[in-house]
């Protein structure tokens, strides 16, 4: 037995080459398991509360004390049903800001159509109307506060829709919007251009300065002393 123990003793260059391999796949597992730990998270919150998407049009409706808001949006491409989480996460939003009767979200391709009377039919990816209070807006709405329904698949190249329509049961819609774990609204990439122009403002109000002189210094602001005092 001793011999047979003395045949198969490791040396010890393979003992550290073994050590190294495992030293290597376990940090090579530590990193794939951190990074599929990330992927797995972006992915879990995006089935959750469906994309990030742009406002295109907004649409406010006053009548006989009532406020309709009907917001128009676009996402990248995308399936189904994310679009109708996404149209569900902006209806909450849109309602938490503004608190009307009812909010419509239309959901639009990229690539879909920028004129408003484009936007219909199957230029639309999905749709949701969220009415907070439905009993007290219209009556016979048998107290269903949303309604929702899709396109399925992805659009074609000029943002249509051409996959089969669906109109999702109300029990799973409340599952859905329950389901959410943020409720945010869309970027206004007019905002965003009017806050990049203000940036580029300031910064051209600072290079037009005097050199030695700040644009904000506060000696700018006193007036000279009077003469003869």
């Amino acid at each position: 037995m001793k011999a047979l123990l003395r045949i198969f003793r490791p040396s010890r260059k393979l003992v550290v080459v073994i050590g190294g391999m495992a030293l290597f796949a376990g940090a090579s597992g530590g990193a794939a398991l951190y990074i599929g730990r990330d992927n797995i998270i972006g992915r879990s919150l995006e089935e959750l509360n469906g994309v990030s998407c742009t406002d295109v049009n907004l649409v406010t409706i006053k009548k006989q004390d009532r406020v309709w808001i009907r917001k128009y949006i676009k996402t990248e491409p995308t399936d189904g049903m994310t679009r109708v989480k996404t149209a569900l996460r902006v209806a909450q939003a849109v309602y938490e800001q503004e608190k009307p009767d009812l909010v419509q979200v239309v959901v639009l391709d990229e690539n879909g159509p920028t004129l408003r009377s484009d936007m219909r039919g199957r230029a639309i990816g999905a749709d949701v109307v969220y009415i907070p209070h439905p009993d007290q807006l219209v009556e016979g709405l048998n107290g269903k506060p949303y309604t929702a329904r899709y396109y399925d698949g992805l659009a074609s190249e000029n943002g249509l829709f051409f996959g089969e329509r669906i109109d999702l049961p109300a029990e799973e819609i409340q599952a859905l919007s329950a389901s959410f774990k943020q409720r945010s609204d869309c970027i206004d990439p007019t905002a965003v251009a009017a806050t990049e122009s203000e940036s580029k403002m300031k910064d051209g109000e600072e290079d037009a300065s005097p050199e030695g002189e700040s644009a904000s210094s506060p000696e700018s602001g006193k007036a000279a002393p009077a003469s003869g005092h």
